[in-house]
């Protein structure tokens, strides 16, 4: 039975990580993304977050998106700059066509910094981005 069970690749679809300037507070924050880079949308897009070492773990964060459209990208969550000292793990789930998709996209311990910034798709800024 388990020989059965498909079980599709997710393609085209990233995580990101980028610094961004908060109006509101003035200050430089860390935001994650997620990036739909497909000719499709995407349904019931539900994330899942957590950071966590060998000692230390962190509270497990839930997010949902309705919709994300084809060739575009939303906010999922504020990261606080604590957590980078930790495996950053976002699980991610949604629907394409009606088929449900999963795949787990992980930052690791320390390397969400200045350093690592590269071009990010679709978003005209530069950051850490995990495929």
């Amino acid at each position: 039975m388990k020989k059965d069970i498909e079980i599709p690749k997710v393609e085209g679809v990233y995580m990101a990580i980028v610094q961004e300037y908060n109006e509101i507070y003035k200050t430089e924050d860390w935001n994650a993304y997620i990036i739909n880079e497909k000719d499709v949308d995407l349904d019931m897009i539900l994330i899942v977050t957590r950071g966590y070492d060998a000692e230390r773990e962190t509270s497990v964060m839930r997010h949902k998106l309705d919709k994300l459209p084809a060739k575009s990208y939303a906010k999922a969550e504020w990261l606080q700059e604590d957590v980078f000292a930790l495996n950053n793990e976002f699980s991610v789930t949604f629907f394409e066509d009606g088929k449900m998709y999963d795949k787990k996209y992980l930052f690791r311990k320390n390397t969400i910094n200045k350093n690592a910034f590269q071009p990010i798709p679709l978003m005209n800024t530069k950051g850490i981005l995990v495929k």
